[in-house]
């Protein structure tokens, strides 16, 4: 199974690497593509695999095709490889924005079609990834593309009305969770901790209390109750927080991102 991608970004090199770590498939089994000399380049030394400057190269050669380029490229990438592209090929959009009916519409022909938004912590393996498919993409080939999804972290399918929200709550949210962590780091220097080690405690934090929502299966609220002592330092942090407008904050943030990601 040949896997192409047309765009050699951040995102397509962590896919890359998930997959060649997981050895679900092996450095010759990927060829990419990519118009800029110096990145093309330096992804072909570092992952050893057949890169070219042309996209059609990718697209007459891959069984599998991750279109990897930011969506205002959409059109001018599918305008040139749509007539060379079958129906025994599957395409993997990973855009915001672009539905699979703007991009089969795109294609003016039948093709099988995954839609998914993963997000940037792909790059350290941990990745989530919402996914969607059209008709066309049979029970076998989902298993497959699955596998190679779960190769950097975990996917879920989802329907793809859905698909806005997971571009809000996860494709988007590590730039929140950065700034809370960034924030917190502020602060503790403030009160005289080195930097360095203000980003480690902050960002730790923010870890683990992300394993014990995953890995205990308690609501948020419970574990944040078990946290907040009687006449405590958290529950007058919460306080203050509440008072700030921090969840409304949050919650106002990923409601413009979701309509963001509509009106693409």
């Amino acid at each position: 199974m040949k896997i192409g991608f047309i765009g050699l970004g951040n995102m397509a090199k962590a896919i890359m690497s998930g997959m060649l770590s997981q050895k679900v498939v092996s450095t010759e089994d990927i060829i990419g593509s990519e118009i800029i000399d110096h990145s093309r380049n330096q992804v072909a030394k570092e992952f050893n695999i057949e890169v070219t400057s042309n996209n059609r190269i990718v697209a007459e050669q891959a069984d599998i095709i991750f279109l990897a380029v930011k969506p205002q490229y959409f059109h001018e990438v599918i305008s040139g490889i749509k007539d060379i592209i079958t129906e025994k090929q599957i395409i993997i959009s990973i855009a915001a924005g672009k539905t699979m009916s703007f991009i089969e519409n795109e294609f003016e022909t039948k093709i099988k079609l995954v839609r998914c938004m993963p997000n940037a912590p792909a790059i350290v393996g941990e990745g989530c990834t919402g996914f969607c498919l059209n008709e066309f993409v049979t029970y076998e080939e989902k298993e497959f593309v699955l596998k190679l999804l779960n190769s950097f972290g975990k996917a879920s399918l989802v329907s793809e009305k859905l698909m806005d929200v997971v571009v809000a709550v996860s494709g988007s949210s590590p730039a929140y969770v950065f700034i809370l962590i960034e924030a917190m780091a502020d602060a503790a220097v403030s009160g005289g901790m080195p930097r360095a080690q203000a980003y480690e405690f902050a960002a730790q934090a923010v870890l683990g209390s992300a394993k014990m929502v995953l890995e205990t299966g308690k609501h948020p609220g419970e574990l944040k109750d078990m946290v907040c002592s009687p006449e405590g330092t958290t529950i007058e942090a919460v306080k203050t927080l509440e008072k700030m407008g921090f969840r409304a904050a949050v919650m106002e943030a990923m409601e413009v991102c979701m309509d963001k990601s509509k009106n693409m």
